[in-house]
């Protein structure tokens, strides 16, 4: 049992900068957990293994449970204070051919798709020795685990001198073990839920979840992936100066990292981000990088106390240390989802480089909708805004500006049409003309994507999101 404590608990750093309240993993019955949801959110997308820290009957197993049955997923559970190897990889027998093989039960690990190891601080040494490559290779005596996806492990506190709340029993992890895991993540106690989530317990509110709640978090977990892609191509090389100042302000705190956490560390800070943006659509780069350290801190399972006033402070200096995200027009930008907000941003922004400028704009370009992407071009130009690209994205901004402002009786003479896709043109062709230059456009810019994807699905949208984005840019470019 953890020791009583005369005083009030501090709110952790993650939880004092969580960007959001969010919904995902309370739809599925596991109350209290907003303020770390992008993280779990995280460990989903990438797949990587997590470690939970909590006290006893915190809902660490039950989340795992609860997320597997969401998903369709193969689950076991272990408790690893008192299981042998052979319960996970099943008795060893000699096959016909001289090779060993194991004799599989529904117990055995082979068939799983997600796994946690429950009290693993009670683990024998030796039993530990034998997770390392389970935990961070999928593999178990030399042999691939081809079907498991999730391996998460929990624990209560380990006993500490500094902190009476741990358990007498739950030994510090072995430091090797411990850096196996990218997320270290400490769970609310029941004092830190809050009045509304510990009503929604006592009433047993979270015993079943709804088929929408799984459907919504498999539609997270898969935007999430789409949006770490793109995260890594827009904050990647941010984060790796922001880990490199991290790492030995990290150390003058007493928090001494491997070159394995430093990669760690910006892995998960990428996909807590994708996490975040998944759900909410946009995020605070600052707290949502302070949010994912806090919870990739391998010392939490270590025994080690994590001095939350120096994590903040050296989060705050490595954070000033990264320049494009320091900038506070930077982190505005890189932390909205909507690619016509960016731009807007973008433009608001003098104090953009050159090649920061171009890449939000050639993003923009390649991810807007037909119609959109060429209104955006001509937005661009009615900016003057051309000059602060580089090279490359001027010209082929350009290029697209030039097929929209010539004339569109002399380009498209003598065209062939196709009559099951020439209903829209022909209907903006037919409205009684206008002065307005930006209705000439319009009728060039469609007739410049009809002739070049004559069959295109979405020419029925073309004009729609021509005006919408023309409007969206109104009251910001003149």
């Amino acid at each position: 049992m953890p020791h009583s404590r005369n005083s009030k608990t501090p709110e952790t750093v993650s939880r004092k900068k969580a960007p959001r309240k969010a919904r995902v993993i309370r739809d599925l019955g596991i109350f209290g957990f907003d303020h770390i949801e992008p993280v779990i959110l995280a460990a989903l997308i990438t797949e990587e293994p997590m470690l939970l820290i909590g006290q006893h009957g915190t809902a660490k197993s039950l989340l795992m449970t609860r997320i597997s049955e969401a998903l369709g997923l193969e689950f076991r559970h272990y408790n690893a204070s008192l299981i042998n190897f052979d319960d996970l990889i099943g008795f060893p027998v000699p096959s016909d051919d001289g090779q060993l093989k194991y004799v599989q039960t529904p117990a055995t690990i082979w068939q799983a798709e997600t796994v946690i190891f429950d009290e693993i601080s009670r683990c024998q040494p030796e039993m530990q020795n034998k997770l390392f490559p389970l935990v961070h290779e999928r593999k178990v005596q030399g042999l691939d685990l081809a079907n498991l996806r999730y391996r998460w492990a929990a624990m209560n506190p380990p006993a500490d001198e500094g902190d009476d709340s741990g358990y007498i029993g739950s030994e510090p992890l072995d430091s090797a073990l411990a850096d196996r895991f990218i997320f270290v993540v400490k769970v609310p106690t029941w004092k830190q839920l809050g009045k509304a989530n510990q009503r929604a317990i006592i009433a047993g509110e979270g015993e079943h979840f709804q088929k929408q709640s799984a459907d919504m978090l498999q539609d997270c977990i898969a935007k999430g992936r789409t949006f770490l892609s793109e995260s890594t191509n827009r904050l990647g090389r941010y984060i790796v100066e922001y880990v490199q100042a991290l790492i030995p302000l990290l150390a003058e705190a007493g928090l001494e990292c491997s070159p394995r956490r430093a990669r760690m560390f910006h892995q998960a800070i990428l996909a807590t981000h994708a996490a975040t943006m998944s759900t909410v659509g946009g995020f605070d780069p600052a707290e949502t990088t302070l949010l994912a350290v806090s919870n990739a801190l391998p010392q939490r399972a270590e025994g080690i106390s994590v001095p939350e006033g120096k994590l903040l402070a050296a989060h705050r200096e490595a954070w000033a240390c990264c320049r494009g995200l320091s900038d506070s027009a930077m982190a505005a930008i890189l932390g909205t989802q909507d690619h016509r907000k960016r731009v807007r941003l973008a433009l608001e922004s003098p104090n953009l480089t050159r090649d920061e400028f171009s890449t939000v704009v050639s993003d923009a370009y390649a991810a807007l909708e037909p119609g959109a992407r060429e209104a955006l071009v001509v937005c661009l130009f009615d900016a003057d805004a051309v000059g602060r690209l580089n090279a490359p994205v001027a010209e082929q901004m350009a290029e697209v500006y030039a097929g929209i402002t010539e004339s569109r009786y002399y380009r498209y003479r003598g065209r062939r049409i196709e009559e099951n896709n020439w209903g829209t043109v022909a209907n903006v062709l037919s409205r009684p003309r206008q002065d307005d230059k930006s209705f000439s456009f319009l009728e060039n810019a469609l007739l410049r994507h009809y002739f070049a994807k004559r069959r295109s699905p979405d020419i029925d949208q073309f004009p729609d999101a021509w005006t919408s984005t023309i409007q969206d840019f109104s009251g910001t470019v003149t």
